[in-house]
């Protein structure tokens, strides 16, 4: 992973981002000397961001398992034909 300073950015951040852009790498920006932020690619970012949308939905579905939150297959049947309506 790529590290810059915070003042490396501010100076040089149209570089930076070209080199994001092709090398698709994560930055880590630091300031300070402790680190700060993360820069990421836009699509990389929307990708992690979906991934996570889904492990929180299997999380759900995990919990509402463990909590006994369950229908069987004719009661779900039921519900969405009502829901379709």
């Amino acid at each position: 992973m790529k590290v810059e300073l915070v003042t490396n950015l501010k100076r040089q951040a149209t570089k930076i981002l070209a080199d994001l852009h092709v090398s698709k790498e994560p930055v880590l920006i630091t300031e300070h000397g402790q680190p700060s932020a993360y820069l990421v690619d836009v699509q990389d970012y929307e990708f992690m961001q979906r991934r996570l949308e889904l492990l929180e939905g299997l999380s759900r579905g995990e919990r509402a398992v463990l909590d006994g939150r369950t229908s069987s297959q004719a009661e779900a049947k039921e519900q969405m034909s009502r829901w379709l309506k």
